[in-house]
């Protein structure tokens, strides 16, 4: 009984040092990372005043506006969220595959060295922002990361997803294309 006891304790213990060890959480969380789906219209709220200053750290500073009438992927996320680095590899690959069809906005609130040497040591390359003030009025508050919404050509947020995803599955790219048409 009491070797059995033991034996437990050893395995649940090695459980949580692997749930605590932030590259087997990663691994555990995009084992789980599932595709998002689209949300019809009529259950979608639209975004009505684009106007929201964004500072570039890898791209030219730009105005949300520029993007009204465009497919629009945004995402929150920071380099210390396991949640968030396990999501974004998928966003790396949807951004290298739709990067010509969809805007990608991608907002963080750490300081463009730590995420040059973050973004560098994996190979990533997609748009990243800091918000120069308030966040668009219409968008629902985000209180954590990562958080992703996909907002359609008429201004309606088709996707409102907190958590890790799987941006690049064929089933949300299918549902994307349906939304570029």
């Amino acid at each position: 009984m009491k070797k059995h006891l033991t034996v437990s304790n050893l395995i649940f213990g090695i459980v949580i040092f692997l749930m605590l060890y932030k590259p087997s959480r990663v691994w555990f969380i995009r084992q789980m990372s599932f595709s998002p789906s689209i949300e019809k219209i009529e259950s979608s709220p639209k975004i009505s005043n684009y106007n929201w200053e964004l500072q570039g750290l890898n791209m030219k500073d730009v105005n949300f506006s520029e993007f009204e009438g465009k497919v629009v992927f945004l995402n929150f996320w920071a380099t210390w969220c396991p949640p968030c680095v396990a999501e974004l590899p998928y966003i790396q690959e949807f951004y290298k595959a739709y990067k010509d069809k969809v805007v990608f906005i991608s907002i963080t609130n750490e300081n463009w060295p730590e995420v040059a040497v973050f973004f560098k040591k994996r190979g990533y390359d997609f748009p990243v922002y800091q918000s120069n003030r308030n966040y668009l009025q219409d968008l629902p508050t985000v209180t954590s990361i990562p958080r992703t919404f996909l907002i359609d050509k008429q201004g309606y947020i088709r996707v409102d997803k907190s958590g890790s995803a799987d941006w690049n599955s064929a089933s949300f790219r299918n549902e994307v294309d349906e939304l570029l048409k």
